[in-house]
């Protein structure tokens, strides 16, 4: 008898969770597994009608395979910088599943000068900026990895390296800093997993030159964080932007001590040396004129590089005879002017 019970028992409960499965997914376990918070599954299904097929007693949702595609579609696209009542219709359209861009609107995206520009940005404090900041904030809060990947490759491959990074890139990682900066040790996830990914679409970006050269080439241009400086991430679009026009570089990346600086120099001979500093405590104006007087080469012809100083940290501070450049743009057209004329195109 008690065998018999037992095995009713485990047949029933055995039915029960049959019965769950086929209800579907809790509210609370979607929005884990979308990376998005339950009250915003609820707003989309208060708003545009993105609710699920099945509803329990005591109003509990349960979520469906089906009502699950639509919500991955309604993810994509608000990713992809669609306003989310356009991009709930797609969604139920079920014509979103190819491809983000597959339902974006005609005029949806931004033009390469100019552009639809938006102040939404999901919970970061965006501004005025582009329609694909949108996406990227909202796919970073998320944490959702592929979408930033397909975010900041459509960036590049839509408006060009310069464009992607000055009107995409920094507008969001600044968004994230600053929500970082107001909410405690909060968000510090969400600008670490950005930065790795915008370093990598900068690097994918980033190709050697294809030969060496036979007849004597110029320097290269050395690119270096002061010591203590860890900001690298403005180095890496300059030298990817160097690296689309053909021009060579050395990248150190972060924190290169003073020593290694000079080193690196005398070693390499390099036209231009590009020392980025986020802060005031890191900039040093020392030690950029000892790099600016370092010399390499036989007595008689000895050479010198031109030094730029980059980043927030060197405002105000009087680097005489340096280039000063105030954007990607400028340094990529100071830099290439050193290499086409032989001499310094301006004061940075």
């Amino acid at each position: 008898m008690e065998e018999n019970a037992s095995r009713a028992h485990a047949e029933a409960r055995s039915e029960a969770a049959s019965r769950d499965a086929r209800a579907g997914l809790t509210t609370g376990a979607l929005a884990r597994r979308l990376g998005v918070a339950p009250t915003t599954l609820r707003s989309w299904d208060r708003r545009y009608g993105i609710g699920p097929e099945v509803r329990g007693a005591g109003r509990h949702r349960r979520w469906t395979p089906q009502d699950v595609a639509v919500l991955e579609a309604m993810c994509r696209l608000t990713s992809a910088g669609v306003p989310p009542a356009e991009a709930a219709r797609t969604a139920r359209r079920g014509t979103a599943g190819a491809t983000p861009d597959a339902g974006v609107p005609s005029g949806t995206k931004a033009a390469p000068t100019g552009g639809s520009r938006t102040r939404a940005g999901g919970t970061l404090p965006l501004g005025d900026v582009r329609q694909e900041c949108r996406g990227l904030a909202r796919a970073a809060v998320r944490l959702d990895a592929p979408a930033m990947e397909q975010q900041l490759a459509s960036a590049v491959e839509d408006h060009g390296l310069v464009v992607a990074w000055q009107e995409v890139m920094v507008p969001t990682l600044h968004a994230v800093g600053r929500k970082w900066a107001s909410s405690g040790d909060r968000y510090v996830e969400v600008e670490h997993l950005l930065s790795w990914h915008v370093s990598g679409a900068l690097r994918r970006h980033t190709r050697p030159l294809a030969a060496p050269v036979t007849a004597p080439a110029p320097g290269p241009t050395l690119l270096a964080c002061v010591p203590g400086e860890q900001h690298s991430l403005p180095l890496e679009a300059l030298n990817a932007g160097l690296c689309e026009l053909g021009l060579p570089t050395r990248m150190f990346g972060g924190a290169v001590p003073m020593e290694a600086l000079t080193a690196a120099v005398t070693r390499i001979g390099p036209t231009a040396v590009a020392l980025w500093a986020q802060s005031r405590s890191a900039a040093s104006l020392p030690l950029a004129r000892h790099i600016a007087g370092a010399q390499w080469g036989v007595r008689g012809a000895r050479g010198r590089p031109v030094v730029l100083l980059g980043g927030p940290g060197w405002l105000g501070r009087p680097g005489t005879g340096m280039l000063r450049p105030t954007s990607l743009t400028e340094a990529l057209d100071m830099l290439s002017g050193l290499y086409a004329d032989g001499a310094p195109a301006g004061s940075w």
